[in-house]
């Protein structure tokens, strides 16, 4: 198989129509399973990685950059055929320094995340999250200073609302700072709240978009089972990920939407899984969704929706049926 590629955004680097998350590595996966999931990954043509320096999802402090240096030992000898995109933001120390998007915290968190990586530049970096507290200027002049040095190529932006973004996007433009070229949000059939004002933004902004949890965290792949407990090994129960989890998706209300979801999808002769994926790569806006795995088997769905082509009724079913996550909280 060989994926398509899209140009991310604006900017002449081009990337598969789906990124590999890695953020499973190291904690929910061993490394030797990691490496079986990147190479098939690679196999398919998925030539985009996404990391972040606090990853395995689940951990503390004693796991940070346990993913990165997976990914960097993976890497070598073949760094150049890979784009690699990180985050930082997280807190991945004991001193109130080691966390946000200050200056000093920028500067030595991307020197981490390179030693980890075994590399000398990040493709696209990324603010995992905004950092209210630290003034906006700092944060871009930071993100500046990293790509005119040539640690990073590229800068993005995670779970940044759209106003936050915007202002961003505004105070960049009027200071001639570096400009964010993609943003990676939340985004799945259970959670279309971007919908609204961020992927507007993106689009007018011609901004690259790589949504994460296109699967609800594995809710979408019709396997759970709402009479009993969430199942072991999976998000809803990893360390410190389960109760983030389960207030996102663990719900009757997404579990009936599943079931109505499920439904659909054997109609139209595809598992939830992949229908799920082609739904968000069905969206213009949208460049490349990320998806992950803990287990080399489980990339098999996920690649399938490359080739579904969703037709303007069942592509219209989906919306209908799940047109209250686009509400957001509100309509819960």
């Amino acid at each position: 198989m060989t994926l398509p590629t899209i140009q991310l955004g604006q900017t002449g680097l081009t990337v598969s129509r789906l990124i590999l998350g890695t953020m499973t590595f190291g904690l929910q996966t061993d490394e030797a399973t990691a490496r079986d999931i990147l190479d098939t990954a690679a196999t398919a043509g998925i030539n985009g990685l996404d990391t972040a320096d606090v990853y395995p999802l689940g951990g503390g402090l004693a796991t940070v950059g346990r993913t990165e240096e997976i990914l960097g030992r993976w890497l070598k000898g073949k760094r150049e055929q890979f784009i690699v995109a990180t985050k930082c933001v997280g807190q991945v120390g004991p001193s109130p320094w080691d966390q946000g998007a200050s200056r000093k915290h920028i500067l030595a968190a991307i020197d981490a995340s390179l030693r980890r990586l075994n590399t000398d530049y990040i493709d696209l970096y990324q603010l995992h999250s905004d950092d209210a507290s630290t003034p906006l200027d700092e944060t871009l002049e930071a993100l500046d200073t990293i790509v005119r040095m040539g640690k990073a190529r590229y800068i993005g932006a995670s779970n940044f609302l759209a106003y936050r973004l915007s202002r961003a996007l505004g105070r960049a433009d009027v200071r001639h700072l570096t400009r964010f070229v993609a943003v990676q949000p939340r985004y799945n059939l259970l959670f279309r709240e971007i919908e609204r004002e961020l992927l507007p933004l993106a689009h007018e902004e011609g901004l690259g978009v790589i949504p994460y949890n296109p699967l609800a965290g594995g809710l979408l792949t019709g396997k759970h089972n709402r009479a009993g407990k969430p199942t072991a090994g999976t998000r809803f129960t990893l360390g410190t990920a389960a109760e983030r989890y389960q207030e996102r998706y663990w719900h009757d209300r997404e579990f009936n939407t599943v079931d109505e979801l499920s439904t659909v999808a054997d109609a139209a002769g595809l598992s939830l899984t992949t229908l799920s994926i082609a739904w968000v790569l069905a969206n213009p806006v949208i460049t490349a969704p990320i998806i992950g795995a803990s287990r080399p088997e489980q990339l098999v769905e996920s690649l399938k929706a490359i080739d579904v082509n969703l037709d303007d009724g069942l592509k219209q079913k989906l919306d209908h049926i799940t047109i209250d996550y686009r509400k957001g909280d509100a309509a819960r």
